[in-house]
C-alpha cells in the first residue's frame, strides 16, 4: 500500500510529518473516550477469529454495513457465521472510500496485524486467513494491542446503573492500563419506551440503595452514582443527544412528567421533549 498507508498517511506537508515524527508518535495516548468493553480489558479477552473482533460490536461498521443494504440479520444477529458476516463487510468497504470507516480499517490491519491488502469482496479470504493466524487464545489479545499503542489511560463509556464491578476488580489486581469510566446517563432521558425506561430506573433504584417513586429521589439517586463513579476515577461523562431541540420545562412540571412516566403510562411527544430538556 505504499502511497496510501505509508508512514505520511495523511501527513501532507513536511511540518506535520516532523510534528507526527518527531514529537507525537512516541507520547502515550490518554483515551478519554472509547466503547471498548471493561470486561474485555480486565479479562485481556483474546478474539476467535476477525468476525468477532471487527464486528460483535462496532456501530460504526454497522452503520456502514445498513447504508450498503446490507440485511440486519447478517449485521447483528445471533448465530451468523463470522465469516460470513465479515465478508459482507468485505464486499461493502470498497464503497466506503472517502468515509472515514474506509481509512480505520486499512489503518487497524495494517498497524495492528502487519497487513498491506486493501479489503474487498475479492481479498476478504485471504485477509480472513492472514489475521485469524494472529488470533486466538494463544494470540494477540486485547493487553496486547493496548500496550503497542502505548495506551496509559483508558476511559470506557458506563450507564448510571453499572455497578462498575470490572472496573473494580481490574483496579484492585493493578491492572494496566489504568481504566476509568466516563459517566453516561442516557437512558434517563430517552423515554420513547416507557416499559424500558421503567426497567432502568428499577436497576437505578437497586445500585443506589433508594426506593425511586418521585423526581426528587431519582436525582438523589443519580447524585449517588455520579459521586460513586467519581470515587472511582471517572472525570467526564459522555451524552448522545441526537437533536437540540427545547421544550421549556419546569421542575413542578417534571415532577408531574415524572409521574406519569413512573406510573407506566405514556406521555405525549412534547412531554417527552419537554422531560428530556430538563433532565439535560
Amino acid at each position: 500500500m505504499n502511497g496510501f498507508l505509508d508512514d505520511n498517511f495523511l501527513l501532507t506537508t513536511k511540518t506535520a510529518q516532523r510534528l507526527y515524527h518527531d514529537v507525537a508518535a512516541d507520547l502515550p495516548i490518554i483515551d478519554y473516550h472509547c466503547h471498548l468493553p471493561p470486561n474485555q480489558i480486565r479479562e485481556n479477552a483474546s478474539f476467535a477469529n476477525l468476525g468477532d473482533m471487527w464486528l460483535g460490536g462496532d456501530h460504526y461498521k454497522w452503520r456502514g454495513m445498513r447504508a450498503a443494504g446490507v440485511p440486519e440479520a447478517l449485521i447483528t444477529g445471533e448465530d451468523v457465521d463470522p465469516k460470513e458476516r465479515f465478508m459482507a463487510w468485505a464486499k461493502v468497504v470498497p464503497m466506503l472510500v472517502l468515509n472515514p470507516l474506509y481509512h480505520w480499517t486499512h489503518l487497524e490491519l495494517k498497524r495492528c496485524f502487519g497487513c498491506d491488502q486493501v479489503l474487498s469482496e475479492k481479498t476478504g479470504e485471504a485477509v480472513w486467513e492472514e489475521i485469524n493466524a494472529q488470533l486466538g487464545a494463544d494470540g494477540l489479545r486485547v493487553g496486547d494491542l493496548l500496550e503497542r499503542f502505548k495506551v496509559q489511560v483508558v476511559g470506557t463509556t458506563d450507564d448510571p446503573a453499572d455497578d462498575l464491578g470490572d472496573h473494580l476488580v481490574h483496579h484492585k489486581n493493578g491492572g494496566r492500563p489504568r481504566m476509568v469510566p466516563t459517566f453516561r446517563p442516557d437512558k434517563a432521558m430517552v423515554v420513547q419506551s416507557i416499559s424500558d425506561w421503567n426497567d432502568w430506573v428499577d436497576r437505578l433504584a437497586s445500585v443506589s440503595g433508594l426506593s425511586i417513586g418521585d423526581l426528587d429521589t431519582f436525582m438523589t439517586a443519580l447524585e449517588k452514582r455520579h459521586a460513586f463513579f467519581a470515587e472511582n476515577g471517572c472525570r467526564l461523562s459522555d451524552h448522545g443527544i441526537g437533536n437540540t431541540h427545547f421544550e421549556a420545562c419546569g421542575e413542578t412540571e417534571a415532577k408531574q412528567i415524572f409521574a406519569v412516566l413512573r406510573s407506566g403510562a405514556h406521555v405525549s411527544d412534547i412531554d417527552a421533549a419537554k422531560w428530556k430538556t430538563w433532565i439535560l
